[in-house]
């Protein structure tokens, strides 16, 4: 979607009037329906004057193209400032990436660097990976370029920027070398930036076509994603896999704007569900569909991403696996496929600032064929709006055709169903006969530990063998080390136990990081995820008296955002309020402890808790 385009001529005009800032603010208003926050309009005036003086050039052509704010087609990436024309052989497109910044920090993850944003110091992309990422982006998916072998030349302008051993240090240097990061002494470097490319100026609507251009995957990309997959066992399809798999390949062959499938996949932990998802993302994308791997939260998406790329720094490669937020502005029908996994989170509006209509809807309008893998008994935040009902309702209203089908064969847990059966009946989210934990009778490793100490020495020991053990825990301490990274979060005095939270340091990868051992992760990192052995420390917040298993929100710590509201619905609505809490703690331990493929290890702060699930255990 292009908000402004213009000459350079006019533009210029538009920035001598000052009317540059009004004219972008009407016209978001006008395409997206909305209003511009006001730190934004003060931004559009203070950047764009600094790069208006850079373009003050008569070797730079007045009619070149000038865009502002492009919103690239199928996702919620915006482009600041876009230039096109031409050298002479080939037609050309500049995206500079415009930050106001004055600081940032070093950090020790690829790609991303701290500042300062209104609410304090924050992690974000670079500004090189930032522009270098939107050309990528529509380098590997968009037909126009591709086909036209239309030049993109990213770069980053921080016009306020001191030069520092910060924003271009080395750890940055294969970004920079992609995009070009230019700082305030640089607006000379800028301007030849530009003028070895743009000799002269748009004649053919440059943008305009790669605005209406089709959006698939390039041949090279589809063959790099291809060869990544190819022979890794852990994306082998068993069972009933192959056959949900197959029936949404065809499915995705017979759909179109008029007739569009939605595929609803119930399957509990281990699966396969996203085995599946993966391998529908490969296919599809191999036979020149577009299609997308969506989650809500991240940490699925850079785990499979990292297990996929290898050792090879693909961008293009992880603009398939988008969030799930990322359809509020997309046209209709205009994705082949979109494959969501962990469909059980996802949410109505997007977001903290509760943006957009409704996911699931946004998700079914945007594909022509959409998927939905789907644990309900994995809901595990209050905000958690995933539900067959739910999806099916949407469906109907978009006159889609809705399909079933179910994942059973168990790859996780040993493929012990009977484990799961067993914790489902314990944990009381529903009976089965499964009453008791044999353990000659279940290939699972099950042990209760008497102290946290205890646990943590046996996941470090199984960490050993090939670093997939991880110790995880309810949400019922508070994440400390955020603001003070020499506080530790988890504390035992009494057991010489102290431990940090995950998500600071490893983020969404912490649960493959092989230094990430060290910390605990939490609900929000691992969920969708396994490794071989878990170890979890369950907090107050499960509580078993007289052989009932009780919740107590209270015992979550306040940070925990999974349950935000509860006191208020309390008061409005009891009954529903003490259902909803109760399913969403029960969810989340259920989840935490079967995260294991070989074996859980639990801990239990409260021992009559822990009787009574001793009390279920036959040696």
């Amino acid at each position: 979607m292009i908000i402004y385009q213009r000459t350079k001529e006019e533009f210029s005009k538009d920035i001598l009037t000052n009317e540059i800032d009004k004219i972008i603010a009407k016209q978001i208003k006008a395409k997206t329906g909305k209003e511009t926050s006001p730190n934004e309009i003060i931004s559009f005036k203070n950047s764009l004057g600094f790069i208006d003086r850079v373009l003050n050039d008569k070797d730079i052509p007045d009619d070149c193209g000038i865009s502002i704010e492009y919103h690239i087609p199928q996702t919620a990436k915006r482009i600041d400032f876009i230039i096109s024309g031409s050298d002479g052989k080939n037609e050309n497109v500049i995206i500079i990436e415009l930050k106001q910044w004055s600081e940032a920090r070093l950090t020790d993850r690829d790609g991303i660097v701290e500042t300062r944003f209104q609410g304090g110091i924050s992690a974000t992309s670079h500004p090189s990976y930032q522009a270098w990422s939107y050309a990528a982006l529509l380098q590997a998916f968009n037909a126009t370029i591709d086909e036209e072998k239309i030049g993109l030349y990213p770069c980053a302008y921080l016009h306020n920027y001191e030069p520092d051993d910060v924003i271009t240090n080395d750890f940055y240097a294969y970004y920079i070398e992609k995009a070009p990061v230019f700082l305030r002494p640089d607006a000379i470097k800028l301007r030849n930036f530009i003028k070895k490319v743009m000799k002269y100026g748009d004649k053919t609507n440059i943008l305009g076509r790669i605005d209406n251009g089709r959006i698939r995957p390039t041949k090279s990309l589809a063959d790099s994603l291809k060869s990544l997959i190819k022979g890794n066992q852990e994306f082998v399809l068993i069972d009933d896999q192959k056959v949900v798999y197959e029936t949404a390949l065809i499915l995705t062959s017979q759909s179109n704007e008029k007739n569009k499938n939605v595929l609803i996949v119930q399957g509990g932990p281990g699966t396969g569900k996203s085995v599946v998802a993966i391998n529908l993302l490969v296919e599809l994308n191999r036979r020149g569909l577009m299609a997308q791997y969506v989650t809500k939260t991240s940490a699925p998406r850079e785990v499979y991403f990292d297990k996929l790329r290898g050792e090879k720094k693909i961008t293009e490669l992880k603009n398939l696996f988008v969030g799930s937020g990322t359809f509020i502005n997309a046209a209709k029908s205009s994705i082949s496929a979109l494959i969501v996994d962990e469909a059980h989170r996802l949410t109505k509006e997007t977001g903290f600032l509760k943006m957009g209509d409704d996911q699931i809807k946004e998700i079914i309008q945007a594909a022509m064929f959409s998927i939905f893998f789907i644990d309900e008994d994995q809901r595990v935040h209050m905000d958690d709006y995933g539900e067959i009902y739910t999806i099916q309702e949407i469906a109907k209203k978009e006159n889609a055709n809705i399909h079933h089908m179910e994942l059973t064969s168990q790859f996780r847990c040993n493929g012990s169903d009977g484990y799961l059966a067993w914790l489902d009946n314990t944990l009381q989210i529903r009976e089965t006969a499964n009453t008791e934990f044999i353990s000659k009778e279940f290939e699972f490793d099950f042990k209760i530990l008497k102290t946290p100490s205890e646990l943590r020495d046996l996941i470090f020991e199984k960490n050993k063998l090939n670093n997939k053990a991880r110790l995880v825990a309810g949400y019922c301490w508070d994440w400390n080390s955020d603001k003070n990274p020499n506080a530790y979060d988890i504390i035992f005095h009494e057991y010489n136990f102290q431990m940090k939270w995950n998500l600071k340091t490893y983020g969404s990868k912490w649960i493959i990081d092989p230094n990430s051992v060290n910390e605990v992760g939490c609900i929000h990192t691992c969920q969708g995820l396994e490794v071989d052995y878990v170890g979890v420390i369950i907090g107050d917040d499960l509580l078993v008296r007289n052989g009932e298993v009780l919740v107590q929100p209270n015992a979550r710590s306040r940070m925990d955002k999974s349950i935000f509201g509860w006191k208020r619905m309390m008061k409005e609505d009891p009954a529903t309020c003490k259902s909803v809490v109760k399913a969403i703690i029960k969810n989340t331990y259920r989840t935490l402890m079967t995260r294991g493929m070989k074996g859980c290890y639990v801990y239990f702060t409260d021992k009559e808790t822990e009787q009574y699930f001793r009390s279920k255990i036959i040696d």
